[in-house]
């Protein structure tokens, strides 16, 4: 079956059903080192993971690893160019769960991104990046420990899914002629605007079943948070974009207020309903004006479209999300792109899962990883119906590899979450344990240790930093 990889002699497979892994006692789990500093933190990130499923529970259970290849790595092995070669594609499907170390992107040309290849071969909808503080990590941030945050990046769509031609190009050329000789004038809320000729074009898709499917995993796992965590945020940019970002909004709310009818409610019904229980006998039209403040300047038209929406969540929810009921239920809000970036530090205790589509995500997800300690601690899983791949969310830093002293805290983070998903929460929480007691006893890599006060001299190695978590399993 593979041309070069041999399968360990013992193990089975991990299957799936209706989205959710079903997991044996001895899975076989594909990894891939990763490029750079892979050398360093794949070994690193085993030892946790197995001291963990070990200590956890003893001979009872054991992950028998595959070792597969891409990136550099794999170039190595099956000839040039041969980034992603099929016997990783194979074994990836063959075996449902993969970790991966990080891989090269070149910038500019080349190859495409073999992580963004990856999500896309295995429609790994779902880009899962929890941040979170660990107690004596070093942050430019005044109080870290406030920023709780999970995002769910939409992995497949949005300029992610790569549909662009440069400028210059023919069929590029032809495009803009078609937009702005047809297209853009047939539409007249585009008015008189034009597309430069000198521009390269890219386009941006964003559908309601890429969108929902991914609001849909949020909100599930919405439900499996403390009662306090219990909120979906989605994150857009639909006051410039409405038919993409608007749309991504509304649909996120409309799965929201159908297929989790009895789970959820949105903050503006939050607002209805509670503004009926302050005063039972409050006014359709003063329950409108109540929650939007500009009701009084708006036109008769657009105030009877909210005392409308004020007597339709009544009539539809009262009897199931009113006295109170509603602070019982995952709360759905949505945010503006922009303004969410500030309010995850200025009021971080407020969000707890962000859902967002892919570019919006790739930096929020960055930006909130830093405010809790940086990359270096980030983890992040690719999710689809079928298959997970769970990886750094670093680069490959090749200045560092071989030199055992990068932090492997963002792959072992990883390996928690896929401990997570197969439902192996006591390994998982080992490793988290001794994690943040190795951080809190200042046992920590360069990348801490200098930022730290003071300043931790000498740092631990990649290598030493994972003994320190497997001592710490205890704590």
């Amino acid at each position: 079956m593979y041309e070069k990889i041999t399968p360990p002699q013992t193990g089975d497979r991990i299957t799936f059903s209706e989205g959710k892994p079903i997991v044996p006692d001895n899975p076989i789990i594909p990894f891939i080192r990763g490029d750079g500093t892979g050398v360093d933190i794949w070994p690193a990130t085993q030892k946790v993971i197995d001291a963990a499923v070990s200590a956890a529970y003893g001979d009872r259970r054991k992950i028998s690893w595959l070792k597969i290849y891409a990136g550099d790595e794999a170039c190595q092995l099956y000839g040039t160019y041969q980034y992603l070669p099929e016997d990783t594609l194979k074994a990836i499907t063959e075996y449902g769960i993969a970790i991966k170390g990080p891989l090269t992107t070149p910038v500019g040309g080349g190859i495409r991104s073999l992580n963004v290849a990856l999500r896309q071969i295995y429609d790994l909808y779902a880009c899962v990046r929890p941040c979170r503080y660990y107690a004596g990590t070093p942050s430019p941030h005044k109080n870290p420990e406030l920023l709780d945050v999970i995002v769910y990046r939409e992995n497949t769509e949005d300029i992610y899914l790569g549909i662009e031609w440069a400028q210059g190009s023919e069929i590029g050329d032809r495009l803009i002629h078609l937009l702005n000789t047809d297209l853009i004038p047939a539409t007249p809320e585009h008015g008189k605007k034009q597309i430069p000729l000198d521009a390269g074009i890219g386009i941006k898709p964003i559908s309601k079943t890429g969108s929902q499917r991914l609001v849909r995993r949020a909100i599930q796992h919405a439900l499996r948070l403390p009662p306090h965590k219990q909120q979906v945020t989605l994150v857009h940019k639909g006051n410039i974009m409405k038919y993409t970002e608007g749309a991504f909004r509304n649909w996120g709310y409309e799965l929201a207020t159908t297929e989790f009818r009895a789970e959820c409610v949105t903050e503006r019904e939050s607002w209805i309903l509670s503004n009926k229980e302050r005063n039972p006998d409050i006014s359709t039209e003063e329950n409108a004006r109540k929650i939007d403040p500009g009701y009084d300047s708006l036109t008769p038209d657009k105030q009877a479209v909210i005392c409308c929406e004020v007597e339709e969540t009544l009539a539809a929810i009262w009897d199931s999300h009113g006295n109170g009921q509603w602070k019982e239920k995952v709360m759905v809000n949505d945010r503006i792109a922009d303004s969410i970036f500030q309010q995850i530090q200025t009021r971080p205790g407020e969000y707890s899962i962000l859902a967002t589509m892919n570019l919006n995500g790739d930096y929020l997800s960055d930006a909130a990883a830093a405010i809790v300690g940086g990359l270096g601690m980030g983890p992040g899983a690719n999710i689809g119906d079928n298959c997970a791949i769970f990886e750094a969310t670093h680069g490959t830093a090749p200045k560092h590899a071989g030199l055992d002293r990068i932090n492997p805290g963002s792959v072992i983070l990883s390996g928690v979450m896929m401990l997570e998903y197969m439902g192996w929460q006591e390994a998982a929480d080992l490793i988290t344990k001794g994690i943040g007691a190795a951080i809190s006893n200042r046992e920590v890599t360069y990348d801490l240790a200098r930022l730290m006060e003071p300043p931790v001299d000498p740092p631990l190695k990649c290598s030493e930093f994972a003994e320190a978590i497997v001592r710490h399993f205890g704590d």
